[in-house]
């Protein structure tokens, strides 16, 4: 490449089709407690307590249950004719779209990425109140903000490659002795990640994340779905990861969609900030101490959509995948090589 790349800021929204409008909008207004920007007939724009932006999420209404846009805010409008070029040179597909083609959003600039993912870039955006202090209306499992995405790639060392030449950085990475990389750790903003590379079949969205401030707004998510008996939409957790060091809870939309709900990792802002490799065999890189991945997290994921609205085709990985050569992240040690003897522990793993 021979051009800059576009100089991106964080991530800042994603936009995800769902089939029921009504039934979304329950799951994250009244369960998740997201605040409603704007919303119609055809789509809610949400955004958590400390965003002043027009939204973090949109929920629209849909065919079929997908991942529409996800999208990077840049550091000023000029970053767009920079993000042009730049994808343009790429030779992938490129857009430039007009102010208010997304309500808040000004002009912007959409691709489809290399790596199959509608990604856009966008600087000016409609300012609204920042509930910050609105004490009065945050629930107890308030969520603060948009935190980071994770995306299913087949080639995890390609798509790194990729978003290294966006300016971003790795963080953490799952390795093994053979050098299979498992997943990448990226960021722009000073945290763990903005994205996550899973290495999966794809391009699929395996989830997108919010931040809280203490644990206890999590536990509180736990309670209010097991009070109004969906505690089956919690998929994995609560619990604390070793990757990150953050503590989570994954929950499913009625689509499916994963969300995750995430706080306590750290800052990564230093020029010299070390990368931390987990080998794929550590069985706290995934979970701390003992709750097992179980299988769908691995395997499920969100389809995506072209910049033309149409399903994208999935590419199955050729490499090892994570949950084939490992028992998987149960927080209890390493897994041991066939017929080596094994600690006890109660329970059943992946």
């Amino acid at each position: 490449m021979t051009t800059t790349p576009p100089d991106v800021i964080r991530c800042a929204y994603a936009e995800l089709i769902v089939s029921d409008l009504k039934t979304s909008r329950e799951f994250y207004v009244d369960i998740l407690g997201l605040v409603v920007t704007y919303e119609d007939d055809e789509a809610v724009y949400l955004r958590a307590f400390e965003e002043y932006l027009h939204h973090s999420l949109i929920i629209r209404k849909g065919a079929e249950p997908a991942l529409s846009v996800l999208a990077y805010r840049v550091r000023g409008e000029a970053e767009l004719d920079v993000a042009e070029a730049y994808y343009r040179e790429l030779g992938v597909e490129v857009r430039r779209v007009p102010a208010g083609t997304t309500r808040g959003i000004g002009e912007a600039v959409r691709v489809l990425d290399p790596l199959g993912f509608p990604i856009e870039f966008f600087y000016e955006a409609e300012h609204v109140e920042r509930f910050t202090q609105r004490y009065d209306v945050h629930g107890p499992g308030a969520l603060a903000r948009l935190d980071h995405f994770n995306v299913n790639t087949p080639d995890v060392p390609a798509a790194r490659k990729y978003y290294e030449g966006l300016g971003f950085r790795v963080s953490e990475d799952i390795v093994d002795d053979e050098g299979t990389v498992y997943a990448a750790w990226m960021f722009r903003k000073p945290t763990v990640h903005d994205v996550a590379l899973t290495g999966g079949a794809g391009p699929r969205l395996h989830h997108i994340a919010f931040a809280t401030h203490e644990r206890h707004q999590i536990l509180h998510i736990c309670d209010h779905l097991g009070a109004v008996r969906k505690s089956d939409q919690i998929e994995r957790g609560p619990g604390r990861h070793g990757v990150s060091n953050a503590f989570y809870l994954y929950v499913r939309d009625p689509d499916g969609h994963r969300i995750e709900i995430y706080t306590h990792d750290y800052y990564t802002g230093d020029p010299d900030n070390p990368v931390i490799s987990w080998d794929v065999h550590d069985n706290q890189r995934r979970d701390w101490w003992g709750n097992p991945v179980v299988p769908s997290w691995y395997t499920e994921a969100s389809r995506v959509l072209d910049l033309d609205g149409k399903l994208q085709p999935v590419e199955e990985r050729t490499e090892t995948k994570e949950m084939d050569v490992t028992i998987g992240a149960d927080g209890f040690s390493y897994t041991r090589a066939a017929g080596a003897e094994q600690g006890f522990k109660l329970g059943e793993q992946v």
